[in-house]
Order: C-alpha cells, then sequence, then structure tokens
C-alpha cells in the first residue's frame, strides 16, 4: 500500500496450518523473542572487569558488540583475547550448528560459551546476553557498576523465519539517519534482520543519485501538502503529529519541506546495519509512485504529463528506451551503495491508463506479443529483474507484479490482503514470498487494544500449500507508511512495541503462551525507556467509550503497568500531568464525559480515552408476534464514504443470515450490508457491544445509536452500551466497505463478562 485511497483496501485474511514448537516457558527470563529451547541451570557467573572475553578470528565484530554493553557498565572494556582460556567469556566456531542464526549459549557458575557457525548467529547470542544483562548496559554512564551477573542456564536457538523485517517509509514524511541508526539498534535487540528502506515516492525522493542531481535537489522538497497539513492540524492536540523542524527550510519565499540522504550518509548507515546483522533493502518505486522524479525529468513518462489518475499518478513509461537507461543509471548507483543481494522495485498501484494511449506502447506490444496492460507492465518488471541479476541482485516486487506474469526467481512481497490468492499463485509459480498483507502487519494503522494479540497469532503460511510449498514462504515483516507520522516521536509509538509481537512470532513460531509474552513485554519497557523509544503505553483494560447506567456507574481501572498513573478531566480539556489522579473508583451518578490517560514516571503519555457517561432506563422490549430466525441482510453494490448515505440506495438484494460477518458471496470492491430485525435479549441489564469494522459501521438497538465506528478506516474496535429489558429488541447494523478490508465483528458482554459473540438463537425477524 502506499497512499491514502490504497490505505482502505486491507483485509484480514484467516491463515490455517500453523504448528506453535512446544516448551515450558520461564517468565523469570524476560527474553523477546524467546529462545527455541531454554533450560535453567543453578547459580550465577559472575562478570567484573577483568573478565576476559576470548574468541574465534571470524567474531570480531561480535565480540566488540558485546564489549559496549561492558564498557557501558563498567566505564572501560574486557580484555579481549584470541587465545582460549578455561574461565571468562568464550565466543567458539562451532560447524555442527546447522542455523546461519543458531547458537548456542552455555552459562554456569565458571564460565559463559557462545557457540555459533556464522558472525550473524554469534550476534543474535549476543542480543540473549544483552537482555538477559541490566538495563544500564544500553547507554555509557547510566550507572557504572563494579560486577554483572548472569544467571546459569543452557539455550539453542534459531530463527523459524529467514525473513524478519521492518519497513520504514521515508518519502511521506523524512527522518533523520540518528533515527535511523535508532530503529536498527531497536530492531537488532529483537533479531530482526531485514530493513526495508521505501526511499522514492510521488511525495519525494530521498537518496542521491550523481547522474540525475534534481531528483534530490527538486525531488526532496515540496511544499506543504493534504498530508502535513492534516498532521498540523493534529499536533494541536497531540505534539507528536508536529512536523520535524530540522527538515524545514525556506527558499525562495517558500516553506519547504524535506530532505534526503546523501550517498556517503547511507553507505555508513549500511555499514552501522551490518554490524549489526541488518540487512538495508532499498526500494525505488516504479514504474508507478514516480512522481517526484518525473516532475524533475518529464521524458520518462508517454506523454510528458505528470498528474494524479482515479486513484494514482501517472508512471513513467515502459515503452521508451529513455525509460530503461534512467531505471539501469539509477539502480546501478544504488547497487554501489547498498550491498544487498535484494533490490526491491515496488511495482504496485500503477494506474496504466497513459500506456494504451502511447503509440510507442502499441507498437512495442505488438512487436513483442504482449497482450495486455498488466503484461506490459510485467514486460518492465522481467526486464528489469534481467538487469538486476545482470549485477548479482535479486528482484523484489510487490504482488501486484504476479498479474502479468513473473519469472520464479523474483521474490513477492504480499500486501493486498483483499487479494488471498495472490502468495498462494506466486508459490505455485516457485516464487518465494514475504507476508506483509495490511492486517495485522500495516503498522501505520492505529494500534487498538487488539493489535499485539492479532500480529501474535498471526500465521505467516496461507491456506491451500503444502508442507512443501510453505517453505518458499521465507517470512513477514511489518510495514510503517508515513502519510501520517510525520515524527520521529510517532514512528516510535506505531511500532513499538507492537514490532516484539512480531519479533516472536517469526523467531520462536510460539503461539502457545501468549500470557507469557505479554508478561515479558511489560518488563521489555524499562529496557525501552532507557533506549529512549517513544513507545505506546499498554491499553488499560476494558475501556468502553459509550457508558451506560440506570442508577450510577463506578469506573476503576487495573493499571497494567507498575508505577503508571491515571489522570483525568471532567470539563472537555486534555489531561495532562498536573490532572486529578484517580486512585481507587470514581463513582459516576450524573450524565458526564470523563477525559483520561496514562502517565509514566518519567514523561511517558498514553492514549487519551474519551468516556461518555449517560444515564439511561432500561428499554422496554417490543411486542411481535410470529418470528422467524435470522436477520433480514440487505447488500448494495456501491461506494459510500459513511453508512448515512445507504438509505438514499436500493439494495440489490435481500437474504436471511444467522452471524454478523461479511457474507462469503460477496465479492464487489465497495458494497454496504445492513442487518435488521430484533435481538432476543435474556435477561434486564446493561449489555455491552464491540464492533470491529475495515471499513465503518454503526450499531442501533432498540433505536439507541450504541456504537459508532463509521467512516473509510482500517480494521478497529469501538464500543458502547445499552440498557435493556429481557425481550425482543429491536436491532439494526449498517455497515460499509470502501475497497477491500471485508472485515466486520460483533461481541458483546454484560456483568463484566469477557465479550463474546453473540448467539445465533437472538437473532429474530
Amino acid at each position: 500500500m502506499k497512499n491514502k485511497i490504497a490505505a482502505l483496501l486491507i483485509a484480514i485474511i484467516v491463515f490455517t496450518g500453523f504448528k506453535a514448537t512446544a516448551q515450558q516457558i520461564d517468565n523469570k527470563y524476560n527474553i523477546i523473542p524467546y529462545p527455541t529451547s531454554l533450560t535453567s541451570g543453578q547459580g550465577n557467573f559472575v562478570i567484573t572487569p577483568a573478565t576476559t572475553i576470548t574468541y574465534a578470528g571470524l567474531f570480531i565484530n561480535e565480540a566488540n558488540r558485546l564489549n559496549e554493553l561492558f564498557i557501558n557498565s563498567f566505564g572501560k572494556a574486557l580484555p579481549l583475547n584470541t587465545a582460549s582460556k578455561e574461565h571468562g567469556i568464550q565466543l567458539k566456531y562451532d560447524a555442527g550448528i546447522s542455523a546461519d542464526e543458531g547458537y548456542r549459549l552455555v552459562i554456569t557458575t565458571h564460565q559463559i560459551t557462545i557457540s555459533a557457525r556464522t558472525p550473524a548467529g554469534m550476534f543474535m547470542a549476543v542480543q540473549t546476553i544483552r537482555q538477559l544483562l541490566p538495563v544500564n548496559v544500553e547507554y555509557p554512564n547510566v550507572k557504572i557498576v563494579k560486577s554483572l551477573a548472569l544467571p546459569a542456564l543452557t539455550i539453542n536457538d534459531e530463527p523459524a523465519y529467514e525473513w524478519r523485517g521492518m519497513h520504514l517509509d521515508v518519502s511521506r514524511h523524512f527522518f533523520s539517519i540518528a533515527y535511523l541508526k535508532k530503529f536498527i539498534n531497536v530492531m537488532a535487540l529483537y533479531k530482526m534482520n531485514k530493513l526495508h528502506l521505501h526511499l522514492t515516492d510521488d511525495q519525494g525522493w530521498r537518496i542521491e543519485i550523481k547522474k540525475y542531481p534534481k531528483l534530490t535537489e527538486e525531488g526532496a522538497w515540496r511544499t506543504f501538502n493534504n498530508q502535513d497539513s492534516a498532521c498540523i492540524k493534529k499536533a494541536v492536540d497531540n505534539p507528536d503529529f508536529k512536523i520535524d523542524e530540522e527538515h524545514i527550510v525556506h527558499k525562495n519565499d517558500k516553506t519547504l519541506y524535506g530532505g534526503f540522504y546523501t550517498q556517503a550518509e547511507m553507505k555508513a548507515l549500511v555499514a552501522y546495519a551490518a554490524e549489526r546483522h541488518i540487512d538495508i533493502i532499498p526500494e525505488i518505486d516504479m514504474p508507478g509512485h514516480m512522481m517526484a522524479a518525473i516532475n524533475a525529468y518529464p521524458f520518462l513518462t508517454c506523454n510528458g504529463e505528470n498528474k494524479w489518475g482515479t486513484l494514482f499518478t501517472k508512471p513513467i513509461c515502459p515503452c521508451n528506451e529513455s525509460t530503461f537507461e534512467f531505471a539501469e543509471n539509477v539502480f546501478t548507483e544504488i547497487m554501489d551503495i547498498f550491498p544487498s543481494k535484494y533490490i526491491h522495485i515496488g511495482g504496485d498501484e500503477v494506474d496504466r491508463s497513459d500506456w494504451a494511449k502511447s503509440d510507442a506502447c502499441k507498437q512495442l506490444m505488438q512487436r513483442e506479443g504482449i497482450k495486455d496492460l498488466p503484461a506490459l507492465q510485467s514486460y518492465f518488471i522481467n526486464r528489469m529483474e534481467k538487469f538486476f541479476n545482470s549485477k548479482g541482485r535479486k528482484l523484489i516486487g510487490w504482488d501486484e507484479i504476479i498479474e502479468g506474469g513473473i519469472s520464479p526467481t523474483a521474490i513477492v512481497m504480499y500486501w493486498r490482503g483483499w487479494v488471498p490468492d495472490a502468495p498462494v499463485k506466486a508459490v505455485k509459480n516457485g516464487n518465494k514470498v514475504i507476508m506483509t498483507p495490511g492486517a495485522p502487519l500495516y503498522f501505520d494503522y492505529q494500534p487498538d487494544q487488539n493489535s499485539i494479540y492479532n500480529i501474535y497469532h498471526f500465521n505467516p503460511v496461507p491456506a491451500g500449500l503444502t508442507s512443501t510449498e510453505a517453505k518458499l514462504i521465507i517470512g513477514a515483516q511489518a510495514n510503517i507508511w508515513t502519510e501520517n507520522i510525520p515524527s520521529e516521536n510517532r514512528a516510535d509509538y506505531m511500532f513499538m512495541p507492537r514490532m516484539t509481537g512480531l519479533a516472536e512470532l517469526l523467531w520462536t513460531n510460539n503461539v502457545n503462551d501468549y500470557n507469557s509474552y505479554t508478561t515479558r513485554l511489560t518488563d521489555q519497557f524499562k529496557r525501552l525507556d532507557v533506549l529512549k523509544v517513544h513507545y505506546r503505553l499498554p491499553d488499560l483494560p476494558g475501556m468502553i467509550t459509550q457508558n451506560v447506567f440506570t442508577d450510577q456507574d463506578t469506573l476503576s481501572i487495573v493499571k497494567p503497568m507498575p508505577g503508571m498513573q491515571i489522570r483525568y478531566t471532567s470539563d472537555g480539556t486534555l489531561p495532562n500531568k498536573n490532572s486529578q489522579e484517580l486512585n481507587g473508583k470514581l463513582v459516576i451518578n450524573k450524565s458526564e464525559h470523563i477525559r483520561l490517560a496514562a502517565f509514566t514516571s518519567i514523561g511517558g503519555k498514553g492514549d487519551v480515552y474519551d468516556l461518555n457517561y449517560q444515564q439511561q432506563s432500561l428499554s422496554p422490549p417490543v411486542e411481535v408476534s410470529n418470528t422467524q430466525p435470522g436477520l433480514i441482510c440487505g447488500y448494495y453494490k456501491a461506494f459510500f464514504k459513511e453508512t448515512k448515505f445507504i438509505s438514499q440506495a436500493n439494495a440489490d438484494s435481500t437474504f436471511i443470515s444467522d452471524v454478523i460477518a461479511v457474507p462469503q458471496s460477496v465479492k464487489a470492491p465497495s458494497f454496504a450490508v445492513t442487518y435488521s430485525g430484533y435481538i432476543d435479549v435474556p435477561s434486564d441489564g446493561v449489555y455491552s457491544f464491540y464492533l470491529t469494522c475495515d471499513d465503518g459501521g454503526v450499531l442501533k438497538i432498540a433505536d439507541r445509536e450504541t456504537v459508532n465506528n463509521d467512516g473509510l478506516h482500517s480494521a478497529i474496535e469501538k464500543n458502547g452500551q445499552v440498557a435493556l429489558k429481557k425481550g425482543l429488541q429491536k436491532f439494526k447494523l449498517d455497515f460499509i466497505e470502501g475497497g477491500g478490508g471485508y472485515t466486520l465483528k460483533l461481541k458483546y458482554s454484560k456483568d463484566g463478562s469477557a465479550p463474546a459473540d453473540l448467539p445465533t438463537s437472538w437473532f429474530r425477524n
């Protein structure tokens, strides 16, 4: 996904066949990702400034990375030695370890032995030790100590997947080299190994290309666009949306925003990442998303035009040799900067309409026997892949590249959740596939209380593959598109702690103990504080947005994190660190609006919760005879921005349903579904409802708006309450899909019970 419209096209795909490894997790070891195998020992090994590190010659970098931790703790390095010693810390070569990133760690009271076959495996072991050590090892002079202790244990460890990636879009909003180093350091801590940098797009060209200097002289800068303006507006209430001033310049009486990386800067960053065994994969997105380049070099299009089409910008022209000369020159310089064997060409969201009008394209298609425009795009991709291969590189593209046919040697990055057969088709074509579906792996989507759970339980292997074919799923990656992420603090908030769930999924492949993971995650926050990661605080449990009470209600919160303070206001203002603290219970006996947020002792602030309380009488049941099972559903094959517009249209079909879900028969890209009838409420009381939609939905019960989750957005849960008497109550749910999400879920609870699906027996019409 790359632009705002495409952000609507997200689906949750149900994957099957995932097999978790089984082991007993010991929560006293707060390691993420948890090792494949860990056996506790007795006692500790004590490290002092006199402890020696001995290492095999190929592990000199890893010995230095390990020693950095001790420099930070002791104020000086431990002695390094290549001669084997009986005591101390030994980094040993072991040809018997088969996995490239595998290692064995044995800690006794007398010695630490780390064994690996490759430097990458040794580095992963260092990260495990890093997490076993106290948080003061992260930065120099945090706390100088005289000794450190590591618990006796034995770990045998290796990753489940070879591709454990993070993606960052630096085109929509620009990020400093210093931030990218911080990002890499946090990735390394959790054993992530691929950083996919989205360096170019319509909104900005971020990498110096010496043969085409205008790409950065002009393409790296812009006046504020609509995305910037939206962020500036949000910054009034949330400073994380403020655009970083260091990336704003004033030139020729204009305020310009942007920036770019010189080749020297990027080569240094690549080296920094390589020391931490993170491969930086550059993406130069083409043939679409090239507005920044076309503005500087108009010859790249078929007709010299550069503008937005129906959905996307006009692409470069695959029918002119000058286009290939440009592309090959650009990628030649890219390959000189990035030694990665992988180069990402994009290949997504291409408006091909101008190609159909081009005489050059008509001639090329006739000459080459190209039958349609998707095949013409494949001609471009396949030709560029041959160029990549001639330089010893492998091409990666977004999953659209399979539409016109691709070679089995290209690597497909799957993102379009509403095209569930795309990764299966790619695998059956022989292509390796990296899974990045929007739900749950687009980290630019606003997180909610279900986000980390969904990531942790995601299965990278789609249904329909044999065990042999499943091996072509080489891993997964989380994508951060930055249209609405203008600052480094906001980027931190969006990817942490979600990345830790993905890290454990891809390394340990263990979905049997989510509770253990969340316990270990709570301990990780202390380390992230020292690393100055502006992470999203844990969700406050049990928050209902639209609260209803008949007599009075009580607001009380179980704090999910030690030392957390909950502060609130009742006058509509934003809560801050000086607002009233919520200690114990707050009794609500009148209709009012409470705003609250969590705060940490070091200045962290959680999401603001807007809690509306309304006093409401129990709605009496309706008297209806001769009802039938199920709800009446209306299906509308049209695009709606909001549910209120459904009433202006006529249903294309109606049917009876006993479940709340997008019907499997629905094939239209944009549509609406309405559910109407009654629910048979089993007892008097206040009922809570939880509505998850991609895109929007509004729930009304007893003619009362209960949950409003309207609009075009990614899958997110909203909730509300309604007071009901036992018996039949009117039920109406309107749902709209803007283009590919296909996510609709409704759950309920009563008297503090866990949310559950509405029983089929409740539905009547």
